[in-house]
């Protein structure tokens, strides 16, 4: 059996570090240009290179995204950042435009290259392309089944690597090369500015009677023809593995540490699981589903891994997000049963909430008080990115994750 890796995303430095602590194996991130996710935090370049340091003292990798597809203005400022690059020491770059994949193999030369789902990366002989010249990795298209990708295995060397997304959310376009926001707004998916407007609600307008809507589906929530379910696939580890995936691929570089969290804690846990023993993964089924189902999402598909889902099994007939528990901050620093964190939603005191731990334990707690960093009592911590003390009935360590059960 090949090695498997867990490959988490981070938009943030702190999310980073709490994709490490929660089980991955890797992290990708973006640096303040080229890659695909303008709208994230990102990384600068000190912040890149304490994320690679922390990463890299627990034994995880970093990966970091250059993949646009690149406009002529863009190669110059392209090798000036991957002269900078030299620098930070990364574990690997992911590209898609052939053009940036030739400037990184003549400007790093002995970086690891892996070439983006962007590249549209469907058949065997596209990955033998990319192997001859020099990378390691090719991260499948999202149209791929597994039975395409147990060929494609076959087919190219064994030292070639496999990554394919398995959670999270899906583009209802061809890999994610999506023109609707270029043309609607001027922002360009393909260059990390998108707008998603797969998310929006659409009618048709027939040109001899303008202002009549008429809608293409209906029913009472509306109209949503380009709105994908999202990707979750933890109840097929076995098939996956079996299929001679090498990277197992979360996607959300713009989600919270709660997501990021709850999703690499679970799948670590069903990847290890399996790995012991296939009957230990069968047996804790129940604990993956409903884990995974406390991070925000839009209903789950298994999108194109057992052959082309029909419109049922991928269109989702909402924008909306399923949200069951809510994020409250991450444990900064912590005495006992007294914790520093920097509020992220609201909560009360007399609060029942749980702590989320790395090690996969859930421990209900009750809020006893809060106070702010001049030691003033508050009943409640009503402030966003407020640094807050609170006093919990249960102890806690640094990075446990505080969440809340949402409200019905």
């Amino acid at each position: 059996m090949r090695e498997t890796e867990l490959l988490i995303p981070a938009g943030s430095l702190d999310v980073l570090k709490t994709a490490v602590i929660y089980g991955a194996d890797a992290v990708y991130i973006g640096g303040e240009v080229f890659g695909l996710r303008a709208k994230a935090h990102n990384f600068s370049k000190e912040e890149m290179k304490e994320g690679i340091a922390f990463a890299h003292e627990r034994g995880v990798k970093v990966y970091v995204t250059a993949n646009i597809l690149a406009h002529n203005e863009d190669l110059p400022g392209v090798e000036a950042y991957f002269e900078e690059l030299k620098e930070v020491k990364p574990d690997a770059l992911i590209i898609s435009d052939p053009g940036i994949f030739a400037i990184a193999r003549r400007i790093l030369p002995d970086m690891e290259l892996h070439v983006s789902t962007q590249a549209n990366n469907t058949n065997y002989g596209t990955y033998l392309f990319w192997h001859q010249l020099g990378a390691k990795r090719v991260v499948s298209a999202r149209e791929l089944s597994l039975e395409e990708i147990r060929e494609i295995r076959a087919h190219i060397p064994e030292d070639m690597e496999i990554e394919s997304f398995i959670h999270g959310a899906m583009c209802i376009s061809y890999s994610g090369r999506c023109l609707l926001s270029n043309f609607f707004t001027g922002r360009d998916a393909n260059q990390g500015a998108c707008t998603h407007p797969c998310r929006w609600k659409y009618s048709i307008v027939e040109e001899t009677r303008p202002g009549e809507y008429m809608p293409v589906y209906e029913n009472e929530r509306g109209t949503y023809i380009f709105n994908s379910k999202d990707l979750c696939m933890i109840e097929h580890i076995p098939e996956l593995i079996l299929a001679g995936i090498d990277s197992l691929k979360i996607e959300g570089r713009m989600k919270t540490a709660l997501y990021v969290a709850t999703v690499a804690r679970t799948y670590r846990k069903a990847i290890d699981d399996y790995k012991k023993d296939p009957s230990l993964y069968e047996k804790n089924m129940e604990w993956y589903k409903e884990e995974i189902g406390k991070c925000t999402y839009r209903e789950f598909t298994t999108g194109f891994y057992y052959g082309k889902p029909g419109t049922d099994a991928q269109i989702y007939d909402s924008n909306t997000y399923v949200k069951n528990y809510t994020y409250l901050g991450t444990v900064e620093e912590a005495v006992g049963c007294r914790i520093r964190i920097e509020q992220k939603n609201k909560f009360f005191v007399g609060d029942t909430i749980e702590i989320m731990k790395p090690d996969g334990r859930n421990v209900e707690a009750l809020v006893k008080g809060i106070c702010d960093t001049e030691g003033n009592a508050q009943e409640s911590a009503p402030h966003p990115k407020q640094i807050l003390w609170a006093e919990l009935d249960q102890p806690a360590e640094v990075y446990d994750i505080l969440r809340k059960k949402a409200e019905p």
